[in-house]
């Protein structure tokens, strides 16, 4: 079973633990973190989830997860990042580009969350990648052009695409692309 941190409005932490289960049932806040990879000829890495993941099966996303209690989102973000796609990071190459207070809710259950936004290179080829199979089905690059289209054509399969901080980051990887 996994446990969160649990925080406040403010994104302090309050000193409680709770199952992953309760946090979302009750709406609670906690953190989670997202790594946005770009290749060396400015493509964007996606991850498919695997058939049996209980949210967006099948979807394309990219690497998150959630942040364990006593963890610092930043090393949430290298172990996620290493456990879904075998990328080992060091830290300092992990740049925070911002961090986003989000509320979704999916029918019964509330996402609640403090995202913490990194962003990373890689000159890592995508058969060199070493997924996590119980999370993944398989990995992409994705060129700029080819996410600017998507972000505006909303195509079925990206749930990350409906993201209130898609157009943020879009503009965030289009300066990367160009240094």
């Amino acid at each position: 079973m996994e446990y969160l941190d649990v925080v406040d409005e403010q994104n302090n932490l309050t000193g409680k633990v709770e199952a992953r289960d309760v946090v979302h049932e009750k709406g609670l806040w906690h953190r989670e973190v997202a790594v946005w990879i770009m290749n060396e000829k400015g493509e964007v890495l996606l991850q498919k989830r695997a058939a049996t993941k209980k949210q967006n099966a099948n979807c394309w996303s990219i690497c998150a997860g959630h942040v364990d209690p006593g963890e610092e989102p930043i090393e949430a973000a290298l172990r996620e990042t290493y456990e879904e796609v075998g990328l080992p990071i060091a830290k300092e190459n992990l740049e925070e580009l911002f961090i986003r207070k989000m509320s979704t809710n999916h029918g019964s259950s509330f996402n609640n969350r403090f995202a913490y936004i990194y962003f990373t290179r890689t000159n890592m080829p995508i058969e060199d990648f070493h997924i996590q199979l119980e999370e993944l089905s398989e990995v992409k690059y994705i060129t700029l052009e080819e996410f600017g289209k998507m972000i505006e054509e909303k195509p079925e399969g990206y749930p990350l695409l409906k993201s209130s901080y898609i157009l943020d980051i879009y503009e965030k990887l289009k300066e990367k692309g160009e240094e």
